[in-house]
């Protein structure tokens, strides 16, 4: 807790993350708009506006974000695929692979998640590089293919597109 200012203006911060909460003695508590504390009231007006706001001070979500998290997806169905070729990590090329993949994939996620909310864009990243190993492995690796599976991956699928589409992070 520190005292800033003096006399009548005398304003009391306290800052445990990851609350951030002012006390200024003429206007009462005031609570940062993008502290955790300040969440549900971000929540109810993204909600009530079917706006993402994404981060703080960016202009809002672009389709390039989403663009963004489909290729992050599709790195990280490389570095899922590279990881088993890689055998353990004991074969060079495969490793290689497996780490330029997942260092592209985090990177473009990191990148992405300045526009939009982490929930939805974690789910969409790691349901397109779920499906995109399954049905890779199916595909050229010789991993068994049954309805189930199939059904499976079209229940993930629509998860991915049901988020993308759910009004709370529109494009």
């Amino acid at each position: 807790m520190a005292r800033v200012g003096a006399g009548a203006l005398q304003t009391t911060v306290t800052s445990v993350m990851p609350y951030a909460v002012s006390t200024d003695s003429s206007a009462g508590t005031v609570i940062h708009p993008d502290s955790i504390a300040g969440t549900p009231g971000r929540l109810a007006s993204a909600l009530s506006t079917g706006r993402d706001r994404g981060g703080p001070g960016d202009g809002g979500v672009t389709p390039m974000a989403w663009l963004i998290i489909l290729a992050a997806g599709i790195f990280e169905t490389g570095f899922a695929v590279s990881l088993k070729l890689s055998e353990g990590m004991t074969r060079l090329w495969p490793t290689v692979s497996f780490a330029a993949c997942a260092l592209m994939s985090f990177a473009l996620l990191t990148v992405a998640l300045r526009r939009l909310e982490v929930g939805a864009a974690y789910a969409v990243w790691t349901g397109i590089g779920a499906a995109g190993a399954a049905v890779t492995g199916m595909v050229f690796l010789g991993d068994a293919v049954s309805a189930l599976k199939l059904t499976s991956i079209g229940l993930v699928l629509a998860g991915v597109i049901g988020l993308k589409l759910s009004g709370v992070t529109p494009s």
